[in-house]
């Protein structure tokens, strides 16, 4: 009697297990689902940022024009000596992330680069676009970039892993977050 009631234990035991194991296999299905769903509908969003406007231009995020954008020289200017700067600039786009296009860069009047990013994470931007004139709208702002955070676009940039090793120091530089993107054809 009392092996059987130990085998019936023993198979309860295991029964309650196995159950166990299956709906959290259900719930970590159902989990991957949502989240696969999750990711499609942002991509969805991003596409729906996306329009095309007059045949001449792509437009990224908030809907803008070029009227009364400055250029570069003329940026720099406004900018001197703020910390901070609602700003629309025309430029030449000569850098993109190449992952996915969440960052581009254009050429500062003294020479150097500013990175524009794209607010909220909301829209990304074609990683063909260097060397094509873009207009982007939003706020200017002075910005420490972590030695971290550098070494993350360095890789996004498609830089090797010796140029990647040698930043070892943060920046300071001018930065820009965009609400929206044109980019002339």
């Amino acid at each position: 009697m009392k092996k059987i009631s130990y085998l019936l234990t023993t198979t309860a035991v295991v029964f309650a297990f196995a159950c166990g194991q299956a709906e959290k296999k259900a719930e970590t299905e159902e989990t991957t689902t949502e989240a696969a769903s999750t990711e499609a509908s942002m991509e969805e969003e991003i596409v729906e940022e996306t329009t095309e406007a007059e045949g001449d231009s792509l437009h990224f995020g908030e809907l803008i024009d070029e009227n009364g954008a400055l250029t570069i020289d003329e940026f720099a200017t406004k900018m001197n000596g703020k910390d901070s700067l609602k700003v629309k600039i025309s430029a030449t786009a000569t850098d993109v992330c190449q992952k996915k296009g969440c960052w581009m860069k254009v050429q500062t009047a003294d020479g150097g680069k500013m990175r524009i990013r794209f607010k909220d994470y909301g829209f990304f931007v074609p990683k063909d676009i260097s060397g094509k004139q873009v207009v982007f709208e939003g706020v200017a702002f002075q910005d420490t970039t972590t030695v971290e955070d550098l070494k993350h676009y360095a890789e996004d940039a498609g830089k090797s892993a010796e140029e990647i090793a040698a930043i070892t120091e943060p920046e300071i530089q001018t930065a820009f977050m965009a609400h929206g993107v044109m980019i002339k054809q």
